[in-house]
């Protein structure tokens, strides 16, 4: 067979040879080997500089005015909570929740609760208020506050107030409540507990076990009062039983007059800090009758509607708080170990 005759497999090509191409010389990828790269390779580090500064400055730009429209927010919502209300209701009983501890600075301090107080009085389509209490106390000075805005407010408005006892009305939570035209509670709530404490810790012993020496520097020999690591004296007891009694003899005062002749103050343990159940309550006249919120909107108001007058932190408020930004919470509260009574 000759070679002419001699046939390529299929599906392959005959492989011919290439000769390398001597006319085009290798390309130089370096580069510093051009004419000029200083100078391109700053400006490529200037502009990249620049770029990333504008975006800083940009960014920068940004947080300041988010900043600034928070604030321009919270100075609205506190410019605009100080306005009174000057649209009209139609006739509905106000609600004014009393919730945990009464204590300054909580939903349940004087300046929140009197604030919402106002508010409902003043609304000539609020036909009564209601206190919807459930507290276990808290501070004296702050109930006494809210007792005292309770009886200028009925005398100043001529408008009926009541307190409706949920879970428990309890201490300075009771002495709010007598300042009001009657309470209402359910056969399970708890109320009383009229007394005063103070309560702390003492820790002289566990100190002279453990080696520790106490140093504390006063002027003025009781400076050091009620200080737990330091002993004290039969006289600095003496004077701290002498103000509890005192704030106690405050507290049964306020009882007596606000229940009348309703109360049955000969009671034995009435005055002692205990608390009875909602029936035992209103068979010791510390209470006046069973019932709840909608039952004396109803039955004793006339006004089946309810209208929720409680002032609470909003969010924008809570969120100055918990960042310490301290002009918001003086923007906000523009518009808004002591002896405890519970």
């Amino acid at each position: 067979m000759s070679t002419s005759d001699r046939k390529e497999p299929s599906g392959f090509e005959p492989f011919e040879p290439q000769a390398p191409d001597l006319a085009s010389p290798p390309v130089n990828k370096d580069p510093t080997s051009s004419p000029g790269w200083e100078r391109a390779t700053l400006e490529k580090l200037a502009f990249a500089s620049l770029k990333e500064q504008r975006a800083t400055r940009r960014w920068k730009t940004f947080v300041r005015l988010a900043w600034l429209l928070f604030f321009v927010a919270l100075a609205w919502l506190a410019f605009m909570r100080a306005q009174p209300s000057t649209a009209k209701t139609t006739a509905h009983t106000a609600v004014v929740e009393i919730k945990g501890e009464i204590a300054s600075g909580a939903d349940a301090s004087a300046e929140f609760v009197v604030a919402a107080m106002k508010s409902a009085f003043e609304d000539e389509g609020a036909k009564g208020v209601v206190l919807l209490i459930n507290s276990p106390g808290g501070s004296p000075v702050q109930a006494g506050i809210i007792n005292d805005e309770i009886k200028r407010m009925k005398a100043k408005y001529k408008k009926p107030i009541y307190a409706v006892v949920e879970e428990s009305c309890a201490s300075a939570a009771y002495y709010i409540a007598a300042a009001t035209d009657k309470i209402y509670v359910d056969k399970a709530s708890l109320v009383g507990s009229i007394g005063v404490l103070m309560d702390g810790f003492g820790f002289t012993g566990t100190m002279e076990k453990l080696g520790v020496e106490r140093r504390l520097l006063t002027s003025g020999e009781n400076k050091g009062f009620l200080d737990p690591f330091s002993p004290m004296s039969d006289a600095q007891k003496a004077h701290a039983q002498q103000m509890l009694d005192q704030i106690h003899a405050q507290f049964i005062d306020v009882v007596k007059k606000g229940r009348g002749e309703r109360l049955k103050a000969d009671t034995p343990g009435l005055f002692s800090g205990l608390f009875w159940t909602g029936q035992q309550a209103v068979d010791l006249g510390l209470a006046d009758q069973m019932g709840n919120v909608d039952y004396v909107a109803r039955e004793v108001i006339k006004a089946e509607d309810t209208i929720d007058y409680t002032r609470r932190d909003n969010v924008a408020e809570r969120l100055a708080k918990k960042f310490g930004a301290a002009f918001a919470d003086t923007t906000v509260r523009s518009m808004r170990s002591t002896p405890a009574v519970r």
